[in-house]
Protein backbone atom coordinates (compact mmCIF):
# COMPACT_ATOMS: atom_id res chain seq x y z
CA UNK A 1 0.00 0.00 0.00
CA UNK A 2 1.74 3.36 -0.81
CA UNK A 3 0.69 5.64 1.79
CA UNK A 4 3.07 8.88 1.00
CA UNK A 5 1.79 12.13 0.40
CA UNK A 6 1.57 13.76 -3.43
CA UNK A 7 4.65 15.67 -3.52
CA UNK A 8 3.05 18.46 -5.79
CA UNK A 9 -0.67 20.14 -6.97
CA UNK A 10 0.32 18.56 -10.06
CA UNK A 11 1.16 14.79 -8.71
CA UNK A 12 -2.46 15.28 -6.86
CA UNK A 13 -4.59 16.43 -10.30
CA UNK A 14 -3.19 13.56 -11.83
CA UNK A 15 -4.09 11.00 -9.05
CA UNK A 16 -7.23 12.98 -8.32
CA UNK A 17 -8.00 12.65 -12.45
CA UNK A 18 -7.04 8.28 -12.33
CA UNK A 19 -9.86 8.38 -9.45
CA UNK A 20 -12.17 9.89 -11.62
CA UNK A 21 -11.64 7.79 -14.60
CA UNK A 22 -11.67 4.96 -12.72
CA UNK A 23 -15.47 5.67 -11.21
CA UNK A 24 -16.52 6.85 -14.66
CA UNK A 25 -15.37 3.50 -16.72
CA UNK A 26 -17.11 1.50 -13.71
CA UNK A 27 -20.59 3.53 -14.51
CA UNK A 28 -20.03 3.36 -18.21
CA UNK A 29 -19.28 -0.89 -17.45
CA UNK A 30 -22.36 -0.84 -15.57
CA UNK A 31 -24.52 0.55 -17.96
CA UNK A 32 -23.02 -1.57 -20.80
CA UNK A 33 -24.10 -4.69 -18.60
CA UNK A 34 -27.75 -3.54 -17.85
CA UNK A 35 -28.18 -2.71 -21.73
CA UNK A 36 -26.79 -6.27 -22.15
CA UNK A 37 -29.12 -7.16 -19.40
CA UNK A 38 -31.81 -5.57 -21.22
CA UNK A 39 -30.94 -7.03 -24.54
CA UNK A 40 -31.08 -10.45 -23.41
CA UNK A 41 -34.91 -10.12 -21.36
CA UNK A 42 -35.72 -8.75 -24.81
CA UNK A 43 -35.09 -11.31 -27.07
CA UNK A 44 -37.03 -13.46 -25.02
CA UNK A 45 -40.58 -12.08 -26.25
CA UNK A 46 -39.26 -12.76 -29.40
CA UNK A 47 -38.39 -16.28 -28.39
CA UNK A 48 -41.46 -16.66 -26.71
CA UNK A 49 -43.33 -15.80 -30.17
CA UNK A 50 -41.01 -18.04 -32.34
CA UNK A 51 -42.06 -20.91 -29.92
CA UNK A 52 -45.94 -20.17 -30.22
CA UNK A 53 -45.41 -20.09 -33.73
CA UNK A 54 -43.15 -23.18 -33.97
CA UNK A 55 -45.75 -24.90 -32.28
CA UNK A 56 -48.80 -24.38 -34.25
CA UNK A 57 -46.87 -24.58 -37.23
CA UNK A 58 -45.62 -28.14 -35.88
CA UNK A 59 -49.23 -28.76 -34.89
CA UNK A 60 -50.74 -27.94 -38.29
CA UNK A 61 -53.30 -25.44 -36.52
CA UNK A 62 -54.01 -22.18 -38.38
CA UNK A 63 -53.21 -18.90 -36.20
CA UNK A 64 -55.93 -16.31 -35.97
CA UNK A 65 -54.89 -12.29 -36.09
CA UNK A 66 -56.73 -10.31 -33.97
CA UNK A 67 -55.05 -7.46 -34.87
CA UNK A 68 -54.74 -7.45 -38.48
CA UNK A 69 -55.66 -10.20 -41.36
CA UNK A 70 -53.20 -12.19 -42.85
CA UNK A 71 -51.95 -14.64 -40.51
CA UNK A 72 -52.90 -17.71 -42.41
CA UNK A 73 -52.15 -16.22 -45.38
CA UNK A 74 -48.11 -15.61 -44.44
CA UNK A 75 -47.37 -18.63 -42.00
CA UNK A 76 -48.80 -20.83 -44.90
CA UNK A 77 -46.72 -19.61 -47.39
CA UNK A 78 -43.77 -21.19 -49.12
CA UNK A 79 -41.47 -18.60 -47.71
CA UNK A 80 -42.73 -20.21 -44.08
CA UNK A 81 -40.44 -22.64 -43.80
CA UNK A 82 -36.60 -22.99 -44.97
CA UNK A 83 -35.36 -26.49 -46.30
CA UNK A 84 -39.06 -28.01 -44.36
CA UNK A 85 -38.17 -26.12 -41.69
CA UNK A 86 -40.14 -24.04 -39.84
CA UNK A 87 -38.88 -20.19 -40.34
CA UNK A 88 -40.58 -20.35 -36.62
CA UNK A 89 -38.35 -22.11 -35.63
CA UNK A 90 -35.29 -20.72 -37.01
CA UNK A 91 -36.26 -17.45 -35.25
CA UNK A 92 -36.63 -19.08 -31.96
CA UNK A 93 -33.26 -20.70 -32.46
CA UNK A 94 -31.99 -17.21 -33.44
CA UNK A 95 -33.64 -15.34 -30.11
CA UNK A 96 -32.35 -18.06 -27.83
CA UNK A 97 -28.53 -17.35 -29.68
CA UNK A 98 -29.43 -13.53 -28.62
CA UNK A 99 -30.62 -14.40 -25.03
CA UNK A 100 -27.21 -16.65 -24.46
CA UNK A 101 -24.99 -14.05 -26.38
CA UNK A 102 -25.79 -10.95 -24.13
CA UNK A 103 -25.83 -12.59 -21.06
CA UNK A 104 -22.36 -14.03 -21.69
CA UNK A 105 -21.70 -10.85 -23.17
CA UNK A 106 -23.08 -8.53 -19.72
CA UNK A 107 -20.00 -10.95 -17.81
CA UNK A 108 -17.34 -9.53 -19.99
CA UNK A 109 -16.89 -12.49 -22.75
CA UNK A 110 -15.79 -10.52 -25.64
CA UNK A 111 -16.36 -12.92 -28.12
CA UNK A 112 -19.91 -13.29 -27.60
CA UNK A 113 -20.13 -9.32 -28.09
CA UNK A 114 -18.65 -9.86 -31.37
CA UNK A 115 -21.11 -12.62 -31.71
CA UNK A 116 -24.17 -11.03 -30.83
CA UNK A 117 -23.28 -8.15 -33.13
CA UNK A 118 -23.00 -10.17 -36.13
CA UNK A 119 -26.40 -12.86 -35.54
CA UNK A 120 -28.40 -9.08 -34.73
CA UNK A 121 -27.41 -7.70 -38.09
CA UNK A 122 -28.07 -10.87 -39.61
CA UNK A 123 -31.48 -10.76 -37.87
CA UNK A 124 -32.58 -7.79 -38.66
CA UNK A 125 -31.69 -8.43 -42.85
CA UNK A 126 -33.77 -11.34 -42.73
CA UNK A 127 -36.55 -9.28 -40.90
CA UNK A 128 -36.63 -6.64 -43.75
CA UNK A 129 -36.22 -9.52 -46.42
CA UNK A 130 -39.17 -10.97 -44.32
CA UNK A 131 -41.25 -7.87 -44.42
CA UNK A 132 -40.67 -7.18 -48.03
CA UNK A 133 -42.13 -10.11 -48.76
CA UNK A 134 -45.52 -9.43 -46.75
CA UNK A 135 -45.95 -6.59 -48.74
CA UNK A 136 -45.13 -6.98 -52.03
CA UNK A 137 -44.97 -10.86 -52.34
CA UNK A 138 -47.27 -12.28 -49.67
CA UNK A 139 -49.86 -9.20 -50.08
CA UNK A 140 -50.40 -9.78 -46.57
CA UNK A 141 -49.25 -9.50 -42.71
CA UNK A 142 -48.81 -11.46 -39.61
CA UNK A 143 -49.45 -9.75 -35.97
CA UNK A 144 -46.69 -12.06 -34.88
CA UNK A 145 -44.18 -12.03 -37.80
CA UNK A 146 -44.74 -7.86 -37.14
CA UNK A 147 -43.79 -8.79 -32.97
CA UNK A 148 -40.77 -10.75 -34.06
CA UNK A 149 -39.72 -7.79 -36.46
CA UNK A 150 -39.94 -4.71 -33.58
CA UNK A 151 -38.37 -7.23 -31.40
CA UNK A 152 -35.37 -7.22 -33.96
CA UNK A 153 -35.54 -3.49 -34.62
CA UNK A 154 -35.43 -2.95 -31.16
CA UNK A 155 -32.83 -5.36 -30.14
CA UNK A 156 -30.69 -3.71 -33.58
CA UNK A 157 -30.66 -0.51 -31.62
CA UNK A 158 -29.97 -1.52 -28.34
CA UNK A 159 -26.71 -3.63 -30.20
CA UNK A 160 -25.89 -0.63 -32.04
CA UNK A 161 -26.07 1.83 -28.61
CA UNK A 162 -24.53 -0.75 -26.18
CA UNK A 163 -21.28 -1.19 -28.98
CA UNK A 164 -21.18 2.51 -29.16
CA UNK A 165 -21.34 3.27 -25.84
CA UNK A 166 -18.60 0.41 -24.79
CA UNK A 167 -16.06 1.96 -27.80
CA UNK A 168 -16.55 5.37 -27.31
CA UNK A 169 -17.06 6.04 -23.47
CA UNK A 170 -17.52 10.22 -22.57
CA UNK A 171 -14.17 11.54 -21.27
CA UNK A 172 -13.66 13.51 -18.68
CA UNK A 173 -12.79 16.79 -19.55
Amino acid sequence: MNSRAPVNETEELHKNHGVAENHEASVSNRKVAILYGLIALISLAGLADSIYLTIEHISGRSVKCTIVSGCSEVLSSPYATVGGIPLALIGAAAYFSVFSLATLTAFEYKLAGTLLTLLVALMFLTTLWLLYLQAFVIGHFCQFCLLSAIVTTILTLLVLIVRKLHRWPSRVA
